[in-house]
């Protein structure tokens, strides 16, 4: 919840490593981030793998020929597939070999002192690797069910399986596009509006769902951050004071 009400004010949530360290014993905190940047890493593993079969399958295999992402240009969809695929490929070598890329990285001088904080990614085995993307991949159908439970609450009207695929496709777009804090509304509700109004006129209960989902996951968040992160300032003078 730190890190959520830290990252309100950063691009594209970096901030949240700041706030998570706050809660971790000074001589933790570096490698605190590390594990922290792994964690990111498995989440954004995740987001991008499913967004791109979701593109893949809404592409291919969509029963309405008509619905294929038309607010897209037919050779930019095929480049935003054919790129999302080869950075899901990049991604999951790059997160299964972490600890030879480090070993690799680690011979060159220049990156020596930067990556002696980052060697204890080198300790995880390819079986903890898996496990933290088998939590990685549990959280993100959380956000998922959610954001389907509201759009049904909405009363939008898109079938189960496919207000999943979109919702794949949503995350992904949100996953690489650049935000900061609270711009990142109008960005998630033009993104939504404009995915899933190929199946559905409900314009104001798409919009609703983003602005719920937004004010549940990270506004919410952030109000209760701010207040430990308050917490932790007058603990912290109280004790100089003493």
């Amino acid at each position: 919840m730190a890190g959520c009400s830290i990252t309100m004010l950063t691009p594209n949530r970096i901030g949240e490593y700041g706030g998570r360290i706050l809660y971790v014993e000074e001589q933790n905190r570096l490698k605190a981030i590390s594990l922290s940047v792994l964690g990111s890493l498995s989440q954004l593993l995740v987001t991008i793998v499913m967004g791109t079969t979701g593109l893949f399958v809404l592409t291919f295999f969509s029963d309405n020929n008509e619905v294929s992402f038309t607010f897209i240009p037919q050779v930019l969809s095929n480049t935003l597939l054919f790129t999302s695929l080869v950075l899901s490929f990049f991604l999951i070598m790059f997160y299964l070999r972490i600890g030879w890329l480090i070993h690799l990285m680690g011979k060159a001088r220049i990156l020596e002192k930067p990556l002696k904080y980052v060697k204890l990614l080198d300790q995880f085995s390819g079986k903890q690797l898996l496990r933290i993307l088998f939590l990685s991949l549990v959280r993100y159908m959380a956000f998922i069910l959610q954001y389907m439970l509201l759009l049904s609450v909405m009363e939008v009207g898109i079938g189960f399986i496919l207000c999943f695929w979109l919702l794949t496709i949503f995350y992904l777009v949100m996953a690489v596009a650049p935000t900061i804090g609270f711009t990142e509304l109008p960005l998630r509700a033009t993104a939504t509006v404009e995915i899933f109004k190929l199946y559905s006129g409900n314009i104001l209960g798409i919009q609703a769902a983003a602005l719920g989902i937004w004010l549940i996951n990270l506004v919410l968040p952030a109000i209760i951050g701010s207040i430990l992160i308050l917490g932790i300032k007058i603990t912290k003078e109280n004790e100089e004071n003493s």
